[in-house]
């Protein structure tokens, strides 16, 4: 096992930006950047891509000194598969499978979600700021929060979900260059693009939708 890690943990890329680049970071990269498309596209393999890139992350994180980050990739591994789960079952109205429509969340829904994200980053900021040595307990901690929020609403297929991620990334980009995780960070710049596309992709879907139920009504 700790040869293992030791490979997982050795540079891949010597150099890049100045800085070393690991084979996890690497792995990190390929499976993230796949999930994340996949997740843009209604695509199942996204959910098992994903838990295999929670891993990775938990690894890379670890080593890095993000704590937050670290258990946050543990609780993505549940969450996600439960949204495998959710999405394969499809929904419960119909005897299809994997036909679970993209929605708009409620009103309580966005009430709720501000708040658990709002109320975990004050709890684990401080948490972390006081019991361990991260140099960036609060964008870690709200990073930690916001993140949970956006799984649980992909896990549903709410349309806003995209949102809360797209601020996720604008939030982890500049904190992975500052802790030396330059590819992490360059993944996050296509995670932002890629989370533009999804909120894109799944508005046209929805067009679509409501288009062909539409005809369907007036037929």
């Amino acid at each position: 096992m700790d040869t293992v890690l030791d490979w997982m943990n050795s540079p891949a890329v010597p150099n890049l930006f100045g800085t070393p680049v690991s084979w996890i970071e690497v792995i990190g990269f390929v499976t993230g950047a796949a999930c994340v498309y996949g997740v843009a596209r209604q695509k199942l393999w996204s959910w098992p891509v994903g838990i295999v890139n929670n891993l990775a992350f938990m690894i890379l994180f670890l080593g890095a000194g993000l704590y937050g980050d670290t258990v946050l990739q543990v609780i993505f591994g549940v969450v996600g598969a439960y949204g495998w789960f959710n999405w394969v079952r499809g929904n419960r109205n119909t005897a299809a499978k994997d036909d679970l429509p993209i929605r708009d969340a409620s009103g309580r829904e966005i009430i709720g979600a501000v708040g658990i994200t709002a109320a975990a980053t004050a709890l684990v900021g401080l948490m972390l700021a006081l019991e361990t040595n991260s140099t960036v307990p609060w964008p870690d901690a709200f990073i930690l929060a916001a993140s949970l929020v956006a799984t649980w609403g992909q896990a549903k297929k709410i349309l806003q979900q995209w949102y809360v991620w797209i601020i996720v990334d604008v939030v982890s980009i500049p904190l992975y260059f500052v802790k030396g995780l330059t590819l992490t960070g360059i993944l996050y710049i296509g995670f932002l693009a890629l989370c533009v596309y999804g909120l894109i992709d799944w508005k046209r879907v929805r067009r679509v939708e409501a288009q062909a139920v539409t005809e369907g009504v007036l037929v």
